[in-house]
């Protein structure tokens, strides 16, 4: 379990085709001041979002340089775009919410639900509103001042057409993130909150069982 606070950015130094899969190797920021993030605890299975996807940490080093590596199943690669980053570009990382860790944003499971494309970048003031494509397989998730997940970030629906949603975003998530580095056409990952698909499994059901109910007392009549 992750809370979308991005706790650095890292840098894929190396992305190879394996097993049906691909792995990727990423340095993490560890000397970025705006973070002095210590990875010196990375161990082999731990959990760790890479740009919104949990992943497990395969192979890993923590001195002189912090490097660790995951692997990509097929469906990972197919659902994400990490099948497609290479060498040089740069993610968002997450380790895994400690028991005893403070719970900043909100729930997130590091499964992502889509992608989407960035459809406008805006400043106002000290501040920047991106723009997103709304994919119509989460319309109905995605409410005005509800939760989202962005690329692994905990974020706030600012706006939210017909087609497209907004987010506003502050300097310091535009400075420790790598939304600083998007632009208009880039894909991002979404995972909607999950607390909204438990309402929502939940309400579905007493509606079927109450729709049974009057079909049942229609019938009776």
């Amino acid at each position: 379990m992750f809370t979308g606070i991005v706790e650095t950015t890292g840098t894929v130094v190396d992305a190879t085709a394996d097993e049906g899969g691909r792995r990727l190797r990423i340095e993490p920021d560890v000397d970025d001041a705006a973070t002095e993030i210590d990875f010196s605890d990375l161990h082999h299975g731990q959990s760790i979002a890479v740009s919104g996807v949990c992943l497990t940490v395969e192979a890993f080093q923590t001195d002189p340089t912090p490097w660790f590596e995951v692997f990509l199943a097929a469906e990972t690669v197919a659902k994400t775009y990490l099948g497609d980053v290479a060498a040089g570009d740069r993610v968002n990382l997450e380790r895994a919410l400690p028991a005893e860790g403070r719970f900043d944003g909100h729930l997130v499971q590091g499964h992502v639900d889509t992608t989407t494309e960035v459809t406008g970048i805006e400043r106002v003031g000290d501040d920047w509103v991106f723009e997103f494509e709304l994919p119509e397989s989460i319309e109905r998730y995605v409410v005005q001042k509800g939760s989202i997940t962005i690329d692994g970030i905990s974020l706030t629906v600012a706006e939210r057409g017909a087609e497209r949603f907004g987010i506003a975003i502050i300097p310091t998530t535009y400075d420790v993130t790598t939304l600083s580095a998007k632009s208009v056409g880039d894909p991002v990952h979404i995972e909607v909150d999950v607390v909204a698909k438990y309402v929502e499994q939940m309400v579905s059901g007493y509606v079927e069982g109450l729709d049974d109910r009057l079909a049942a007392g229609t019938s009776a009549e």
